[in-house]
Protein backbone atom coordinates (compact mmCIF):
# COMPACT_ATOMS: atom_id res chain seq x y z
CA UNK A 1 0.00 0.00 0.00
CA UNK A 2 2.82 2.36 0.90
CA UNK A 3 4.62 1.52 -2.35
CA UNK A 4 1.46 2.22 -4.30
CA UNK A 5 1.02 5.58 -2.58
CA UNK A 6 4.64 6.44 -3.26
CA UNK A 7 4.26 5.55 -6.96
CA UNK A 8 1.11 7.62 -7.14
CA UNK A 9 2.78 10.63 -5.54
CA UNK A 10 5.72 10.36 -7.94
CA UNK A 11 3.36 10.18 -10.90
CA UNK A 12 1.42 13.19 -9.61
CA UNK A 13 4.65 15.13 -9.13
CA UNK A 14 5.80 14.38 -12.69
CA UNK A 15 2.36 15.36 -13.99
CA UNK A 16 2.34 18.61 -12.05
CA UNK A 17 5.91 19.49 -13.04
CA UNK A 18 5.96 18.06 -16.55
CA UNK A 19 6.41 21.45 -18.16
CA UNK A 20 9.25 22.35 -15.76
CA UNK A 21 10.96 19.01 -16.41
CA UNK A 22 10.72 19.46 -20.16
CA UNK A 23 12.00 23.02 -19.87
CA UNK A 24 14.89 21.88 -17.66
CA UNK A 25 15.88 19.19 -20.14
CA UNK A 26 15.78 21.68 -22.98
CA UNK A 27 17.88 24.16 -20.98
CA UNK A 28 20.39 21.42 -20.15
CA UNK A 29 20.68 20.42 -23.80
CA UNK A 30 21.00 24.01 -25.00
CA UNK A 31 23.48 24.89 -22.24
CA UNK A 32 25.63 21.82 -22.91
CA UNK A 33 25.63 22.43 -26.66
CA UNK A 34 26.25 26.16 -26.27
CA UNK A 35 29.17 25.54 -23.91
CA UNK A 36 30.89 23.29 -26.45
CA UNK A 37 30.36 25.65 -29.40
CA UNK A 38 31.33 28.71 -27.35
CA UNK A 39 34.56 27.03 -26.23
CA UNK A 40 35.44 26.14 -29.81
CA UNK A 41 34.57 29.66 -31.01
CA UNK A 42 36.73 31.28 -28.31
CA UNK A 43 39.61 28.95 -29.16
CA UNK A 44 39.42 29.78 -32.87
CA UNK A 45 39.04 33.50 -32.18
CA UNK A 46 42.13 33.62 -29.98
CA UNK A 47 44.12 31.60 -32.53
CA UNK A 48 43.20 34.10 -35.26
CA UNK A 49 43.88 37.22 -33.17
CA UNK A 50 47.57 38.17 -33.51
CA UNK A 51 47.59 40.40 -30.42
CA UNK A 52 46.54 37.56 -28.08
CA UNK A 53 49.01 34.87 -27.01
CA UNK A 54 47.90 31.53 -28.47
CA UNK A 55 48.94 29.84 -25.24
CA UNK A 56 45.87 31.07 -23.36
CA UNK A 57 43.38 29.78 -25.96
CA UNK A 58 42.68 26.35 -24.37
CA UNK A 59 42.50 27.77 -20.84
CA UNK A 60 40.15 30.60 -21.85
CA UNK A 61 37.95 28.17 -23.81
CA UNK A 62 37.64 25.86 -20.81
CA UNK A 63 36.77 28.75 -18.47
CA UNK A 64 34.02 29.88 -20.84
CA UNK A 65 32.62 26.37 -21.13
CA UNK A 66 32.50 25.72 -17.39
CA UNK A 67 31.02 29.18 -16.80
CA UNK A 68 28.15 28.44 -19.18
CA UNK A 69 27.57 25.05 -17.57
CA UNK A 70 27.34 26.62 -14.10
CA UNK A 71 24.82 29.21 -15.32
CA UNK A 72 22.85 26.40 -16.99
CA UNK A 73 22.75 24.44 -13.73
CA UNK A 74 21.48 27.49 -11.84
CA UNK A 75 18.69 28.03 -14.39
CA UNK A 76 17.67 24.37 -14.22
CA UNK A 77 17.48 24.40 -10.44
CA UNK A 78 15.39 27.57 -10.57
CA UNK A 79 12.88 25.68 -12.67
CA UNK A 80 12.16 23.47 -9.67
CA UNK A 81 11.79 26.35 -7.24
CA UNK A 82 15.22 26.14 -5.66
CA UNK A 83 16.01 29.58 -4.26
CA UNK A 84 19.19 31.14 -5.57
CA UNK A 85 20.47 32.07 -2.12
CA UNK A 86 19.94 28.54 -0.83
CA UNK A 87 21.46 27.12 -3.95
CA UNK A 88 24.56 29.29 -3.65
CA UNK A 89 24.94 28.26 -0.03
CA UNK A 90 24.68 24.60 -1.02
CA UNK A 91 27.12 25.11 -3.87
CA UNK A 92 29.51 26.87 -1.52
CA UNK A 93 29.40 24.03 0.96
CA UNK A 94 29.72 21.48 -1.83
CA UNK A 95 32.58 23.45 -3.32
CA UNK A 96 34.42 23.42 -0.02
CA UNK A 97 33.94 19.67 0.33
CA UNK A 98 35.06 19.11 -3.25
CA UNK A 99 38.08 21.38 -2.74
CA UNK A 100 39.19 19.33 0.25
CA UNK A 101 38.66 16.07 -1.63
CA UNK A 102 40.31 17.23 -4.84
CA UNK A 103 43.31 19.16 -3.60
CA UNK A 104 45.51 17.60 -6.27
CA UNK A 105 43.13 18.59 -9.05
CA UNK A 106 42.85 22.15 -7.77
CA UNK A 107 46.63 22.36 -7.53
CA UNK A 108 46.72 21.51 -11.23
CA UNK A 109 44.29 24.37 -11.92
CA UNK A 110 46.41 26.79 -9.87
CA UNK A 111 49.56 25.56 -11.62
CA UNK A 112 47.90 26.00 -15.02
CA UNK A 113 46.96 29.58 -14.17
CA UNK A 114 50.51 30.33 -13.02
CA UNK A 115 52.03 28.74 -16.14
CA UNK A 116 49.78 30.91 -18.30
CA UNK A 117 50.51 34.02 -16.22
CA UNK A 118 54.30 33.69 -15.96
CA UNK A 119 54.75 32.00 -19.36
CA UNK A 120 57.91 29.94 -18.86
CA UNK A 121 56.91 28.31 -22.15
CA UNK A 122 54.34 28.70 -24.90
CA UNK A 123 52.67 26.41 -27.39
CA UNK A 124 55.16 25.25 -30.02
CA UNK A 125 58.27 25.52 -27.81
CA UNK A 126 60.53 22.60 -26.86
CA UNK A 127 61.00 22.15 -23.12
CA UNK A 128 62.68 19.91 -20.54
CA UNK A 129 60.93 19.49 -17.17
CA UNK A 130 62.04 16.65 -14.90
CA UNK A 131 61.85 13.47 -16.97
CA UNK A 132 59.56 15.10 -19.54
CA UNK A 133 60.74 16.68 -22.76
CA UNK A 134 59.06 17.60 -26.01
CA UNK A 135 57.16 20.27 -27.91
CA UNK A 136 54.22 21.85 -26.10
CA UNK A 137 51.00 21.44 -28.10
CA UNK A 138 48.42 22.67 -25.57
CA UNK A 139 48.27 24.19 -22.09
CA UNK A 140 44.92 23.42 -20.48
CA UNK A 141 43.24 24.21 -17.18
CA UNK A 142 44.24 20.89 -15.62
CA UNK A 143 47.01 19.49 -17.80
CA UNK A 144 49.52 20.17 -20.56
CA UNK A 145 49.88 18.18 -23.77
CA UNK A 146 53.37 17.54 -25.15
CA UNK A 147 54.63 15.81 -28.30
CA UNK A 148 58.04 14.16 -28.01
CA UNK A 149 60.68 14.16 -30.75
CA UNK A 150 59.75 10.51 -31.37
CA UNK A 151 56.14 11.45 -32.09
CA UNK A 152 54.79 10.23 -28.74
CA UNK A 153 51.96 11.96 -26.87
CA UNK A 154 52.49 13.06 -23.25
CA UNK A 155 49.58 14.17 -21.07
CA UNK A 156 50.98 15.59 -17.83
CA UNK A 157 49.28 17.39 -14.92
CA UNK A 158 50.19 21.05 -14.67
CA UNK A 159 51.44 20.59 -11.11
CA UNK A 160 54.20 18.28 -12.41
CA UNK A 161 55.55 21.04 -14.61
CA UNK A 162 55.09 23.78 -12.03
CA UNK A 163 57.06 21.85 -9.41
CA UNK A 164 59.97 21.13 -11.80
CA UNK A 165 62.78 23.25 -13.16
CA UNK A 166 61.88 24.05 -16.76
CA UNK A 167 64.44 24.41 -19.54
CA UNK A 168 63.06 26.07 -22.66
CA UNK A 169 65.12 25.64 -25.85
CA UNK A 170 63.06 28.12 -27.87
CA UNK A 171 62.31 30.92 -25.40
CA UNK A 172 65.27 33.06 -26.46
CA UNK A 173 65.94 33.89 -30.12
CA UNK A 174 69.63 32.91 -30.14
CA UNK A 175 71.67 30.16 -28.55
CA UNK A 176 75.38 29.39 -28.19
CA UNK A 177 76.69 26.30 -29.92
CA UNK A 178 79.45 24.60 -27.92
CA UNK A 179 81.39 21.76 -29.51
CA UNK A 180 84.37 19.69 -28.34
CA UNK A 181 86.66 18.38 -31.08
CA UNK A 182 89.65 16.14 -30.44
CA UNK A 183 92.79 16.17 -32.55
CA UNK A 184 95.94 14.09 -32.19
CA UNK A 185 98.96 15.42 -30.31
CA UNK A 186 100.90 15.40 -33.58
CA UNK A 187 98.38 17.66 -35.33
CA UNK A 188 98.96 21.37 -35.95
CA UNK A 189 96.65 23.26 -33.56
CA UNK A 190 96.86 26.51 -35.54
CA UNK A 191 95.91 24.68 -38.75
CA UNK A 192 92.96 22.96 -37.06
CA UNK A 193 91.79 26.31 -35.66
CA UNK A 194 91.99 27.89 -39.11
CA UNK A 195 89.89 25.08 -40.62
CA UNK A 196 87.21 25.36 -37.92
CA UNK A 197 86.93 29.12 -38.37
CA UNK A 198 86.68 28.75 -42.15
CA UNK A 199 83.84 26.20 -41.78
CA UNK A 200 82.07 28.66 -39.47
CA UNK A 201 82.55 31.49 -41.97
CA UNK A 202 81.09 29.42 -44.81
CA UNK A 203 78.07 28.33 -42.75
CA UNK A 204 75.47 31.03 -43.45
CA UNK A 205 73.31 30.05 -40.46
CA UNK A 206 76.04 30.98 -37.99
CA UNK A 207 75.46 34.51 -36.69
CA UNK A 208 78.17 37.09 -37.34
CA UNK A 209 77.36 39.48 -34.47
CA UNK A 210 79.69 37.49 -32.20
CA UNK A 211 82.82 36.02 -33.75
CA UNK A 212 83.34 32.26 -33.35
CA UNK A 213 86.00 31.23 -30.85
CA UNK A 214 88.36 28.24 -30.96
CA UNK A 215 90.69 27.45 -28.06
CA UNK A 216 92.38 24.49 -26.43
CA UNK A 217 89.93 23.21 -23.82
CA UNK A 218 91.98 20.40 -22.28
CA UNK A 219 94.73 17.87 -22.88
CA UNK A 220 93.16 14.42 -22.91
CA UNK A 221 94.73 11.01 -22.61
CA UNK A 222 94.96 10.57 -26.36
CA UNK A 223 93.84 13.87 -27.86
CA UNK A 224 94.08 17.64 -27.64
CA UNK A 225 90.50 18.80 -27.06
CA UNK A 226 89.57 21.95 -28.94
CA UNK A 227 86.51 23.95 -27.89
CA UNK A 228 84.53 25.66 -30.64
CA UNK A 229 81.93 28.28 -29.67
CA UNK A 230 79.60 30.30 -31.82
CA UNK A 231 76.05 31.67 -31.82
CA UNK A 232 73.09 30.56 -33.94
CA UNK A 233 69.35 31.05 -34.00
CA UNK A 234 67.59 28.72 -31.58
CA UNK A 235 65.58 27.26 -34.46
CA UNK A 236 68.82 26.41 -36.33
CA UNK A 237 70.71 24.91 -33.38
CA UNK A 238 70.46 21.20 -34.17
CA UNK A 239 70.68 21.48 -37.95
CA UNK A 240 73.85 23.59 -37.68
CA UNK A 241 75.40 21.22 -35.13
CA UNK A 242 74.79 18.15 -37.31
CA UNK A 243 76.08 19.89 -40.44
CA UNK A 244 79.14 21.22 -38.61
CA UNK A 245 80.14 17.78 -37.35
CA UNK A 246 80.06 16.42 -40.89
CA UNK A 247 82.02 19.36 -42.32
CA UNK A 248 84.71 19.06 -39.63
CA UNK A 249 85.23 15.37 -40.36
CA UNK A 250 85.52 15.96 -44.11
CA UNK A 251 87.82 18.98 -43.74
CA UNK A 252 90.13 17.31 -41.22
CA UNK A 253 90.41 14.20 -43.38
CA UNK A 254 91.33 16.35 -46.37
CA UNK A 255 93.93 18.28 -44.36
CA UNK A 256 95.42 15.15 -42.84
CA UNK A 257 94.43 16.06 -39.28
CA UNK A 258 93.70 12.94 -37.26
CA UNK A 259 90.67 12.76 -34.97
CA UNK A 260 91.79 10.18 -32.39
CA UNK A 261 89.56 7.35 -31.28
CA UNK A 262 89.97 4.59 -28.75
CA UNK A 263 92.10 1.78 -30.09
CA UNK A 264 94.23 -1.00 -28.70
CA UNK A 265 97.79 -1.58 -29.87
CA UNK A 266 99.07 -5.12 -29.31
CA UNK A 267 102.84 -5.74 -29.50
CA UNK A 268 103.97 -9.37 -29.76
CA UNK A 269 107.51 -10.14 -28.77
CA UNK A 270 108.70 -13.33 -30.37
CA UNK A 271 111.55 -15.13 -28.64
CA UNK A 272 113.82 -17.56 -30.44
Amino acid sequence: MQLSEFSTSIAEWFTANSWGIITALIVLFVGWTLSRYAAKAINKLVQKTPKIDKTIAPLLAQLVRYGILIVTLIIVLNQFGVATNSMLAVLGAAGLAIALALQGTLSNVAAGVMLIWLRPFSVGEYIYAGNIEGTVTEIGLFSTKIRTADGLFIFTPNSNLWSSSITNEDKLPTRRLNMKIGISYDADIAKARKILLKIAKDEKRILTEKAPIVHVDSLGDSAVILSFRTWVKSSDFYSVRFAFNEQVKLAFDKAGIEIPYNKLDVNINSSS
